[in-house]
């Protein structure tokens, strides 16, 4: 499994600073499917205590509401460290990759998180949680495309 960390070329503004991913070798009929982690909650003092002036660039239409969320669903250099542990020990034959990297500060106004994607035919979400094996008290959801990636029946 190929694992490549990719640390902050400055000190990030913030804590909530590292995107994860994974890639899993089969997943739902498709192969080498890439996984978008992210926190799936925070706490409200959490969110409030951040300088969001700082962290995020223009204009904030509706104070910034989607781009915030973006920055609270990034990691911090603890729970990117134990969610890679976790998937190392987890599900190191099933996975291909994990690959992380810090966000740019400050994040363009017009992003939105992961958490915004809307499911349908070949979007979809994981809820580590409601896995009976997850063992981490950190609120770990992914997001995946299938549409990105190949059918396996083809092969």
């Amino acid at each position: 499994m190929d694992i490549d960390i990719i640390p902050p070329q400055s000190p990030p503004p913030v804590a909530h600073a590292h995107t994860l991913s994974m890639v899993v070798k089969s997943f739902k009929g498709r192969r080498n499917v890439e996984v978008h982690l992210f926190r799936g909650r925070w706490s409200e003092a959490d969110e409030a205590s951040l300088p969001w002036s700082d962290l995020i660039d223009g204009p904030v239409p509706g104070h910034g509401e989607a781009a915030r969320r973006l920055v609270m669903e990034a990691f911090t250099d603890a729970e990117r460290d134990r969610v890679v542990d976790y998937l190392k020990a987890q599900y190191s034959t099933r996975l291909t990759a994990i690959r992380s990297m810090p966000l740019c500060f400050p994040v363009p106004a017009g992003l939105c998180g992961l958490s915004e994607a809307q499911p349908g035919k070949s979007v979809g979400f994981i809820d580590f949680e409601k896995i009976p094996s997850y063992r981490l008290d950190l609120p770990l959801r992914g997001y995946f495309d299938l549409s990105l990636h190949p059918p396996i029946v083809g092969e």
